[in-house]
């Protein structure tokens, strides 16, 4: 080797390199995914999408309004701002059997106005292939259909995609007073 020119010691590290590199394994295909945070109501799950989902809380303390439907529980002061809180089991009519300390609360922002949804649990990050996305609406209460893009399969267990921006505009969300 010590009388190798610097050339053919290059080509010898390469040759090298390439023997060695070999057994590696090849890479994979690339699949695109889409992904959102997982939530729970009563037995089923939903999806909703990462930017519509602006932070997740443990139910704070709610201070009561008076004259507003069942389903507003009231506000809450998160960070110097208030926020309407929403049981989102109540407000689609499939009461929660979880106390109030496990549950949880996302915080939605559309369009200046910010409301806290309060869910049964958090699911974390999810992700699945766009391919296996289904315009389908699966077996639901027909309180939750309108809100519905559709579902994602993985597992057996069925995760609904459920759109923030279609509940925020709904009329019946908007209308809260008694």
């Amino acid at each position: 080797m010590a009388d190798m020119t610097p050339i053919q010691l290059l080509r010898d590290i390469a040759l090298r390199c390439r023997t060695q590199a070999a057994g590696l394994p090849e890479q994979q295909e690339v699949r695109e995914t889409w992904s959102g945070i997982g939530f729970r109501l009563g037995d089923h799950y939903f999806v909703a999408a990462m930017d519509e989902i602006t932070e997740i809380l443990n139910v704070p303390s709610v201070t009561r309004l008076p004259n507003v439907k069942p389903w507003v529980q009231g506000v809450s002061n998160v960070r110097g701002r208030l926020i309407p809180v929403i049981d989102l089991d109540l407000f689609f009519e499939t009461p929660s059997q979880e106390s109030m300390r496990n549950r949880r609360i996302l915080v939605i922002e559309q369009h200046d106005q910010i409301d806290g949804l309060i869910v049964d649990s958090v699911e974390g990050m999810q992700y699945f292939p766009v391919d296996d996305f289904s315009g389908d609406v699966p077996s639901l209460p027909e309180t939750i259909k309108p809100f519905v893009r559709g579902h994602y399969v993985r597992d057996s267990q069925i995760w609904t995609v459920i759109s923030m921006e279609d509940l925020y505009e709904h009329d019946v969300f908007q209308e809260v007073a008694v």
